[in-house]
């Protein structure tokens, strides 16, 4: 069992003595509740206004797996970065812009076109494309159909070489198949926003298996805290 953060919090704070934190922070199931569609996760508006306060003090990145415009529009506080598509599509405050994946949003596009076609047929299944990547989500359809989801997930990803298939909370995903994901992404973002010294202790906080990446990224560098 993974010791409490709040049972650990003095820990916590002698950790951030003379520091300054910095926060990075999921969308879904970390800042808005697990719904049973992707639009209907909803930010309420205690937490915004929490974030916005926060985010007059510390840096403060919202890192996702929804398309970076999409978490950005939910959140729909200007001043912060946000990072997409597990870290694929970076954008922030002045300068800040990364995309790593070049091709990929073509590759994207065709493998949703088959996945629509393929699983149209199945009531509960939601095929949700971003730029730099596709979620296929199974929270609604009937479990007895789950094979046949997968192999429609299998079938796009051997289509499409240099995608691969991931798994999330209830969702397939096909993703690019490369040496990138939150974890280095949130390592980038650290150098890009000049947080990557001994006066920041950088926080991420998220509760799906994606986020596992960013954990193992922080360790001897920050503090990671799983949403259970």
């Amino acid at each position: 069992m993974r010791p409490s953060a709040l049972e650990r919090w003095d820990e916590i704070a002698e950790r951030l003595r003379g520091r300054r934190p910095a926060l990075f922070l999921d969308y879904d199931g970390t800042l808005s509740p697990i719904a049973p569609r992707p639009d209907l996760a909803v930010l309420p508006a205690e937490t915004r206004e929490v974030l916005r306060r926060l985010a007059g003090r510390f840096p403060v990145v919202i890192v996702s797996g929804r398309g970076r415009e999409d978490v950005a529009a939910l959140v729909a506080l200007s001043g912060l970065a946000y990072a997409g598509s597990h870290g694929y599509d970076i954008a922030g405050p002045g300068s800040l812009r990364l995309e790593v994946g070049e091709g990929i949003p073509e590759k994207i596009d065709r493998a949703a076109e088959r996945l629509r076609r393929d699983l149209g047929g199945i009531e509960g299944v939601l095929v949700e494309p971003k730029r730099f990547a596709i979620s296929i989500h199974f929270r609604l359809a009937d479990e007895r159909r789950l094979p046949e989801i997968e192999r429609a997930v299998d079938a796009a990803a051997a289509a499409e070489p240099g995608l691969r298939k991931a798994h999330g909370k209830k969702l397939f995903e096909l993703r690019p198949d490369l040496d990138w994901g939150k974890g280095k992404a949130l390592l980038w973002l650290l150098q890009a926003l000049d947080l990557d010294h001994p006066g920041t202790l950088p926080f991420y906080i998220g509760d799906d298996l994606t986020d596992e990446d960013a954990f193992r990224a922080l360790q001897g560098r920050g503090i990671g805290i799983l949403v259970a």
